[in-house]
């Protein structure tokens, strides 16, 4: 049992697939391998952590149809170390015995039999929509920094997907931020909504190509994304996701607008000074005038910048956890941003302004750091 393939190709794929594999020892040690199913001059490799899986096929030149399982750490090396060339590898049925054969030598390793690999959910019964790959990866990039890593709130650990016919919202929150991403570039027929880990989206977020068209299918326990040569199945989470257009703050008198990157390296230079456990920055708004300070009294450090700014409202003092407003803002591209505001104990809503024809929302709330008296 043998095929032929290209070594850079191979490795392409391997590495695709690699973000699945598990460093979980309590997990059988099959799951260390990758599974080769080759038909119809076709490979297949499968890896998986039994929560998420990932398959990716590429052509090759096979002599018949079988499976093995592939130890992963030793072949992604030796891909690694391969110049781009056409290599064979060779199956004994007997022992499960691979032959890697390169024009530089032969590489001979134990595989295990195919068939002992765990089976993948298939996609039985579900819905399906379709969306561009561009929009699906902005969607997962603008929210999952905000998920949450407390594993006490197994819903708070993914993104919530709202599907609504022709529009995905996409939430992510840990109680003291939150993103909610709006995207009308959905093809569907269907309105339901589920939450999809952080490890798979992270891996769809790296895999996903720039110029395609991408499947969702999902049914009551597992979600599918499909593009190009890959499926990505990964487990939902099972939980009930918080009410968070109840948390979103809807009168919000008081508008601050400032230069992002201004105001992000300033925060950057007054956080340096700030308590290391709260983080915490105070924002001085008045009409055209924004200051930041921050103090370590255990250390006697403070800081203040100024910065001008355009303010309606009434003048405010409200403090924040520096890092959350550096992360919020990193992810955002316009060059301006609204900080909609109420009281000091009230939630901050941060906006992008963009140009109206901006194809999608976005929407970030952070909650603030009680002032000392």
């Amino acid at each position: 049992m043998k095929f032929t393939v290209s070594s850079s190709d191979l490795l392409k794929h391997v590495q695709v697939a690699a973000g699945a594999l598990s460093s979980n020892p309590v997990l059988p040690p099959i799951l260390e391998n990758f599974l080769f199913e080759v038909a119809d001059d076709r490979l297949t490799i499968c890896a998986t952590d039994l929560e998420t899986s990932i398959f990716t096929s590429l052509p090759v030149q096979a002599d018949e149809d079988f499976s093995v399982a592939v130890p992963a750490k030793i072949l992604q090396d030796t891909l690694k170390a391969l110049p781009q060339q056409p290599i064979t590898f060779s199956v004994t049925p007997e022992n499960r015995s691979i032959e890697i054969t390169s024009s530089y030598g032969k590489y001979k390793v134990a595989g295990e039999d195919g068939t002992q690999f765990p089976e993948i959910p298939q996609p039985q019964n579900v819905d399906s929509v379709k969306i561009g790959s561009r929009h699906l990866q902005e969607a997962i990039a603008k929210t999952i920094f905000a998920t949450s890593s407390d594993d006490l709130r197994p819903a708070m650990s993914g993104v919530y997907f709202e599907v609504d016919f022709n529009r995905l919202t996409c939430v992510a929150t840990d109680a003291h931020k939150l993103v909610k991403f709006t995207t009308p570039h959905l093809a569907g027929e269907v309105a339901t909504s589920f939450i999809v880990p952080k490890k798979a989206l992270n891996l769809l977020k790296n895999a996903l190509p720039n110029d395609t068209t991408a499947q969702i299918s999902f049914n009551r326990t597992n979600a599918f994304f499909t593009f190009g040569d890959v499926l990505l199945v990964c487990r939902l989470i099972d939980a009930r996701y918080p009410d968070y257009n109840a948390v979103i703050p809807v009168e919000n008198p008081n508008r601050l607008t400032v230069h992002r990157s201004d105001f992000q390296n300033s925060l950057r230079r007054i956080a340096i000074f700030a308590n290391k456990t709260t983080n915490q920055v105070i924002l001085d708004i008045s009409p055209n005038l924004l200051t930041l300070s921050a103090q370590d009294l255990d250390f006697s450090n403070e800081a203040t910048e100024q910065m001008p700014c355009t303010y309606e409202g009434t003048p405010l003092r409200i403090a924040f956890n520096a890092r959350f407003l550096i992360e919020m803002l990193s992810v955002l591209d316009s060059e301006e941003v609204r900080i909609e505001l109420s009281t000091p104990s009230r939630a901050g809503i941060i906006t992008p302004i963009e140009d109206a024809n901006a194809d999608r929302e976005i929407l970030m709330l952070v909650m603030p750091v009680m002032l000392n008296a």
